[in-house]
């Protein structure tokens, strides 16, 4: 790419011709091409799971009201008589549907989870509801005590809806690598031996075989141009501001878009070895290597877990210790193991998420991972994408340089009246300069294109040229050089207009800079948070827009598959690092990063990776995000807290501790108990704010 950079300060106006700008058009219906090895289909999975708990808990919700009704326990609480001849059978025949039914992902989970020997939150309900389930049946057919369907069904139902409300919020298996297949064109134009043109699959194509690519088309695969010249936008994937030059011996990457001339490339990568495909291996890999980080409510629940055992095991040999009949131990024992089981805690984390996921949105914040958005308040470093992250990916007029006492204004007016035309980006952002300034353009007639020099008509009958350095040079026209050279080292690219083969001034654009980068980067220095900058663009132009910014850090003319090498090396200080980013480019790096963070207007394939989407395209979201992810972190801890605190005084009255002064937890009473600590959480989760 180094080659490349010094075509910043170069303009080739022969770009102008823009007729086909519609670039990528082609259906993407078609994924059976060679990259289809690489699609996930994780995201489809975890749709299903989400509809299964969905489900399962309003089927299960649905079983509940009978159970409830069919509970003795519960008819003595509401004062009611509604038993009948074998209503217990019934009451266990609905109750075992809904134990196999909807505690069966509690169950399947808990064996994982035994599997890995780490008991967490799947193995905790699994041992309440399956001590719930045997217990009762055992009283059902006989055994002496009361039977606890209806905290089965309660648990099981609670869960179920915890699980689902977290799901729906957290980010799916990511699309990312079907995003990158898009990139892509179905078909590429291949010379046969005849050189007679065939449209075939991209998955035909073979080395040393050679393409056309017409005006406006993707490239298909890596090659070199064996002949034609053209301006190939690659910022998708390079982060290259600017389209770059190509011509004959040039290497162009699949799936950067040709702007204007036609090109015949000799296909050099295909399959595996392709640029794209390299970048979609190092997503893939950066995400399977991204540590599943154990949420604090698993932790709780592990221990939890161990509490019930020894507590209930405790119990259990405690009052048999202290002379009671077997029965009335065992009873003692499932009321302390089902009631630390805290329906709570099920709810804890997923409706602080759900809070946060609607205030994150209505701020434009999509968190797409939960586990990496909650770990944004421990972050070290910020890494920013240059273009289009930082700057708008847009140029903008930056100087006006008058020669010969024309205005400001004349110039602009001059050059704008023969842009007016062009699709280009340098013609876009001369002509929204006049239009900011409110100058009236003039009408264009004679037209034509310089290829290689410029581009020159007539505007209200006068003669104008707006052409390349290339072009004064050749013609020996006399200029500021020390100004244009000064300018060039930002990064600025300069065109020079002329009026009457007389050059009547030079036109200075650059990226420009957005506003709010300014405040995002003041606030995350204060913060104590550094801000580094990280892009394949020239160490000029970064240069240029740091010292814009005052960003301290910058490494520029990096490599898009480097990125993620540069993060790692940061992350190696020790740091949490966060990267921003809106390319194909970026990707690895924000798949690489601790939290991904991607621009909205960037590509898909840049959203699909991050962990984070930024809709409105404002680094100031970035400031907002991480002070979210300190409140919702807080938040859950407050709600743990209300959870297991349930826990810490209903599990020592379940146990009897008060018996010997007549006080023992009926099982009625902990619902109670249980019910409270849920509505607590649910109203404590709605009182975060943004």
């Amino acid at each position: 790419m180094g080659e490349n950079k010094t075509e910043n300060q170069k303009y080739n106006l022969s770009e102008h011709n823009h007729h086909h700008e519609h670039g990528g058009h082609e259906s993407h219906g078609n994924h059976n091409n060679h990259h289809g090895s690489h699609r996930g289909n994780g995201h489809h999975d975890h749709g299903d799971m989400v509809n299964d708990f969905k489900k399962r808990f309003f089927i299960s919700l649905i079983i509940t009201i009978p159970i409830l009704a069919l509970s003795p326990m519960i008819q003595d609480f509401i004062g009611v008589d509604w038993r009948f001849t074998g209503d217990m059978y019934i009451l266990f025949g609905l109750s075992s549907i809904l134990f196999f039914y909807g505690g069966l992902p509690f169950i399947t989970g808990a064996v994982s989870e035994l599997k890995e020997k780490n008991p967490g939150m799947m193995t905790l309900i699994a041992l309440a509801i399956t001590i719930a389930y045997g217990y009762s049946t055992l009283v059902v057919f006989g055994w002496e005590g009361h039977q606890l369907f209806w905290e089965l069904a309660t648990l099981v139902d609670i869960m179920l809806l915890g699980h689902w409300i977290e799901m729906r919020s957290v980010m799916g298996a990511s699309n990312a690598l079907e995003q990158l297949v898009k990139l892509m064109p179905n078909e590429a134009h291949r010379f046969d031996d005849n050189d007679q043109i065939q449209d075939i699959p991209l998955s035909d194509l073979k080395n040393n075989d050679r393409v056309l690519v017409k005006p406006g088309e993707k490239i298909p695969v890596d090659g070199r141009i064996v002949n034609g010249e053209s301006a190939v936008d690659e910022s998708m994937l390079t982060g290259e501001s600017i389209p770059v030059e190509k011509n004959k011996g040039d290497e162009v990457i699949g799936g950067s878009i040709n702007k204007e001339g036609s090109l015949t490339i000799q296909v050099e990568n295909t399959d595996e070895d392709s640029y794209l495909s390299q970048v979609i291996t190092m997503v893939k890999e950066a995400q399977e290597s991204k540590s599943k980080t154990q949420d604090l409510t698993n932790r709780a629940a592990k221990w939890l877990f161990y509490l019930a055992l020894i507590a209930g095991f405790a119990t259990l040999f405690i009052w048999l210790l202290l002379g009671y009949s077997f029965d009335i131990a065992i009873e003692r024992m499932v009321t302390v193991m089902v009631i630390t089981c805290p329906h709570a805690l099920g709810l804890a984390a997923p409706l602080v998420i759900a809070v946060s996921t609607a205030i994150s949105a209505k701020k434009g914040l999509l968190i797409r991972d939960r586990a990496n958005f909650e770990e944004a308040r421990k972050l070290n470093a910020v890494v920013f994408d240059k273009t289009g992250t930082l700057t708008k990916g847009e140029f903008g007029v930056t100087d006006i340089i008058p020669i010969d006492g024309y205005s400001e204004e004349e110039i602009l007016k001059f050059a704008a009246g023969i842009e007016q035309n062009s699709e280009h980006p340098i013609a876009t952002g001369i002509v929204k300069a006049t239009e900011e300034k409110g100058i009236h353009i003039g009408k264009i007639t004679d037209f034509e294109s310089i290829t290689g020099k410029g581009i020159q008509g007539k505007v209200d009958g006068k003669k104008v040229n707006v052409v390349s350095p290339g072009f004064v040079n050749s013609n020996n026209l006399t200029y500021n050089e020390k100004l244009f050279n000064k300018m060039s080292e930002e990064g600025k690219t300069v065109v020079f207009v002329l009026l009457a083969d007389e050059l009547i001034g030079m036109i200075a654009l650059a990226d420009m800079v957005r506003d709010t980068a300014k405040e995002a980067i003041a606030i995350l220095k204060e913060n104590g948070i550094h801000s580094i900058m990280l892009t394949g663009d020239n160490r000029k132009v970064a240069n240029w827009v740091a010292e814009q910014l005052s960003i301290d850090e910058v490494y520029a003319e990096v490599l898009p598959d480097d990125k993620a090498n540069q993060v790692k090396r940061i992350q190696e200080k020790g740091w949490k690092v966060a990267m921003t980013g809106d390319g194909v480019n970026d990707a690895p790096a924000l798949a690489t990063a601790d939290l991904g963070i991607a621009i909205g207007a960037g590509t898909d394939v840049a959203m699909e990776t991050a962990d984070v989407v930024l809709v409105r395209s404002n680094p100031n979201d970035v400031v907002d995000l991480m002070e979210l992810s300190r409140k919702t972190y807080r938040k859950m801890v407050q709600n743990l807290w209300w959870a297991t605190g349930y826990n810490i005084f209903a599990i020592p009255l379940a146990a009897g501790v008060l018996a010997p002064v007549g006080i023992v937890l009926s099982p009625a009473v902990g619902a109670v108990l249980m019910s409270l600590s849920t509505i607590i959480v649910a109203i404590n989760a709605r009182l975060l704010k943004a």
